[in-house]
Parts: structure tokens; sequence; C-alpha cells
């Protein structure tokens, strides 16, 4: 079984996926955001492609075989932003070999970016700041960890001056290198902090998705608080030039990271005065017995968290439904919070957005 790259027809108005690997034609996206997918698979009997959210459609779109054993299809209009899929050749899942691959579903799958009419997640001519590759060593879980931390434009030339810290944590199936390749956080924050609309800050991002404590065998999240707060933040306030101070940190996530953010925020009111929930879906109906109950004390709440917001796209019904019962909950206990909204599904653009609007508010 092979699978190949093929080249685009002449006189298509249609352009080659940003997210394809270089000189790669194919995904192409069409004016209306239709997009065709192509590859060469002479041996294959049967071609799909399968989509990966909810931003391609339902799927799997099978595909067109032609006499040289070309697989083309052309999905309806996508939803803008980054969509995961696979190709299924005989019913064996595997990548594209047109597209660059980012981890998610627990693996390296193909991506596609569909164009948006914003470019607020775009590379612009404005100063740019660096993503960092930290390992370091955790005693919770005894094994050597990455953490991804970027720095904004002038770290390097700033001298003395230390930065607030926002922790920022992806969904399942994903990992510290998410919010970069997917999300763009690098791009989003380069672009608020050059228009003056967010405070110069640092961005650590961690694997969620792996964190069991030393000694315990399998795969898990469990520890991954206890990594955070043990581990975590104590390497990032002495490897860089942080104020480490609650009032200066935040921590955020999307979906399971969403979960991470509320529990380890909340949990730790020393440690954080700005928590973000990215379609995190809040199911707990009462907010005063949520959390260990702090929420009970609403004026003691206010006089610790500077920030508790929370975002969900119009098109992932049940998380946004479910978020909007628990910003209500929270205004009727008295609890100040932000509650935003996209038309988004719960996928990559839903994010985007919700970064963009959560990290003006902090550490002002």
């Amino acid at each position: 079984m092979a699978c190949g790259l093929v080249w685009a027809q002449a006189g298509d108005d249609s352009k080659a996926a940003t997210s394809n690997v270089p000189g790669a034609q194919y995904p192409r996206i069409q004016p209306d955001l239709r997009i065709t997918f192509r590859v060469n698979a002479p041996a294959a009997q049967k071609v799909q492609v399968k989509p990966g959210g909810d931003g391609l459609g339902k799927g799997p779109y099978d595909m067109v075989r032609d006499d040289k054993g070309v697989w083309t299809v052309t999905t309806p209009p996508a939803a803008p932003g980054f969509h995961y899929y696979f190709l299924l050749v005989d019913g064996f899942q595997c990548n594209d070999p047109g597209s660059q691959t980012y981890f998610g579903w627990n693996t390296e799958t193909s991506g596609v970016e569909v164009p948006d009419r914003v470019d607020f997640y775009g590379a612009k001519e404005v100063p740019h700041g660096e993503v960092r590759a930290r390992w370091y060593w955790s005693k919770t879980t005894g094994q050597w960890r990455p953490a991804y931390v970027y720095t904004p434009p002038d770290y390097d030339q700033s001298g003395s001056k230390r930065y607030p810290v926002l922790y920022l944590q992806h969904g399942s199936g994903e990992n510290e290198t998410s919010w970069v390749k997917q999300g763009r956080v690098s791009f989003i924050l380069d672009n608020l902090i050059a228009a003056k609309r967010a405070a110069p800050m640092i961005v650590v991002m961690e694997n969620g998705m792996v964190a069991t404590k030393a000694g315990e065998g399998g795969r898990g999240n469990g520890a991954f608080e206890e990594v955070v707060i043990s581990d975590l933040i104590p390497m990032i306030d002495a490897t860089y030039r942080t104020v480490a101070d609650r009032e200066q940190r935040a921590i955020a996530g999307l979906s399971m990271g969403a979960g991470q953010a509320m529990q380890i925020g909340l949990g730790h009111l020393d440690k954080f005065a700005y928590i973000g929930s990215f379609s995190g879906g809040v199911r707990a109906s009462d907010p005063k017995t949520a959390y260990n109950g702090v929420l009970a004390d609403a004026a003691a709440f206010r006089k610790k968290v500077k920030l508790l917001w929370m975002g969900a796209g119009i098109a992932e019904a049940a998380s946004h439904q479910a978020t909007q019962a628990w910003h209500e909950a929270l205004e009727k206990a008295g609890i100040p919070n932000v509650f935003f909204e996209c038309p988004f599904a719960h996928e990559w653009q839903t994010w985007r957005y919700d970064l963009q609007d959560f990290a003006p508010r902090l550490f002002r």
C-alpha cells in the first residue's frame, strides 16, 4: 500500500492549503471553502477522507479513482479554521502525504487550515516572541518532561524586567505542542501585544495527558495537578523572569484542559488570580458546593479572583448549554464571571477566538 502526492490542474481557482507540506498542491481550498482532496494510490480498492471533528462535515467521504490510480473528492463547504482528518485506504487509517501532521486524537494526524475572514492568528509584520522547548525533571512523575514556553517579543532585550505568566492547557488526545501548531498561540499573542491590547506575558504549555506519579504504571493525567503546583510552577519561576505572585499568574485550558484549569485554579487560589475555561462544559449545578465550596462565599471569592472566564462555541451545543447554565448559576450566586460565545464547534477556531478575548483581560 502506497500513497503519493499529486499536482493541481491548470486553470483551477482553488489554492493549496497553508497546512500542506512544502510543494504539495492538495488539499486545495475552493473559494466557497469546499475542499478538494487528492491522493495517488494506484493499488488501493477504496479510499476515503475521514474527518477528525465537526468542521469538515460528518464523512467519511468516498474518493473517486481515475484511470491512473489517482483518487479525488471535493467535500461540502467547511467551517473556517483548523481541522484534523485521516485517509482510509482499504479500511486502513493513515495520514495524507500532502498534509503536515499535528498531534491530536492521541496520534500524529493530518490537518487542513481553512481560511477565515479574520487574521488575528496569522503571522504579521509585528515584533515576534519565541517558543522555547524546556525540559525539566518532575519529582512527581519521576520523569523528564517537556514544556513549551512562549516569551514575548521584548523578553531578551528587556534586561531585568519580569513578566506575568499564563499556564495554558490543550484538550484530550493532544499535547504540549498543540497550542503552538494548531492554536497559533504565538501569533495571537504577538498581534495582541503589538496592538497594545494585551500585556506582554509568558505562556507555558505542558502535556496534561501524561502525568502519572512515580512508581505507578500506566498512562493518565491524575497527577497533573501536583505536577503543575509542585514541579512546573517552581521550575518556571526559577528559570524565567516571572513575577512569582498569584496576582500575576493565570491558568486556562480547552475541553479537558478547561476542566484541569478550573480544578487547579479554583483549588489553588493562593497560586492563581485569573482562571479561564474554553469549552469546558462545567456540569456542576450548584456553585456553592462545587470545587470544595470555594465559591460559597461570593464576597471572599471576589477579593481573590480577578477574572473567572468561560467560553464556548454556539455550534458545540452540549458544551455551550452547560457553560451558559453555569454562567447563569454563578451570576445568581453573586460570583462575577465572563461568558463568551462564538459561532464555531468544538474545534480550534473556537479556542483561538477564546484566547483572543481572554488574553487581553489578564494582568491589567
